[in-house]
């Protein structure tokens, strides 16, 4: 009976965490696009950087908490999966930003094929005909939705091009470092937050100006606009 419970409790935490992930996620995305779209917050590195420098500061208040402890990332890793990361959540948010948010969404569905792909190069994993056949039907959606979908174009397109890749990769690297370091997903992001949030916020400015011919510091900072930009923080 004690199993059985233990089981069923099992079961309703995966359940609620599944569902926060879905919210938290479809939340991010909505308030994301309203800031670029709606609020005209068209500076999609330096958001990602300040989104990194709030999960620096995260990062610090869990390790003080105990719940990250010391560990060990050699920096030529470190370096390879900020490089991974930064164009993954900038290529991300760039997409979203050129594209729409249904087009985003599929186009993150092609990530699933990708993956596939690395772990059968690098890990020479081989699926079974029914995996493959599901991955087919992706992969002709995606097809599908970017032929149909009127508001796709070029350089949309390759932004979400250059954010599933990396995002594969990183993901791909996420898993490796893990297991070749013994590090917990918190661990990991403890050594990764600040570099990625220092890098993206140095470098954000001048991105930024060079994909939107904008100047960040030129943006009109409305209170109802710095209310939905600390909302998004917030929600790292």
């Amino acid at each position: 009976m004690s199993s059985v419970s233990k089981a069923d409790r099992k079961a309703a935490l995966d359940v609620a965490s599944w569902f926060f992930n879905v919210v938290t996620s479809v939340g991010i995305i909505m308030v994301n696009k309203a800031l670029m779209a709606t609020y005209g917050f068209s500076f999609a590195t330096t958001l990602t950087g300040l989104h990194f420098a709030t999960t620096t500061f995260l990062t610090v208040l869990l390790r003080w908490l105990g719940y990250i402890q010391d560990s060990y990332l050699p920096l030529p890793d470190l370096l390879k999966f900020v490089l991974f990361a930064n164009f993954s959540i900038v290529g991300m948010n760039v997409s979203l930003m050129w594209n729409s948010v249904g087009f985003y969404q599929i186009a993150k569905l092609s990530m699933i094929p990708v993956s596939c792909f690395l772990e059968v190069v690098f890990d020479k994993v081989r699926y079974s005909r029914d995996t493959k056949l599901s991955i087919v039907i992706v992969l002709l959606g995606v097809a599908v939705c970017t032929v149909t979908d009127v508001s796709v174009n070029v350089k949309g397109f390759l932004a979400a091009v250059i954010a599933v890749w990396s995002t594969a990769l990183q993901q791909y690297y996420v898993h490796f470092l893990q297991r070749k370091h013994s590090l917990g997903s918190f661990d990991l992001l403890g050594h990764t937050a600040p570099l990625q949030a220092a890098s993206l916020l140095l470098s954000g400015p001048f991105v930024d100006s060079w994909l939107t011919e904008k100047k960040v510091y030129a943006y009109n900072y409305t209170l109802i606009s710095m209310v939905r930009f600390l909302s998004e923080l917030t929600r790292i």
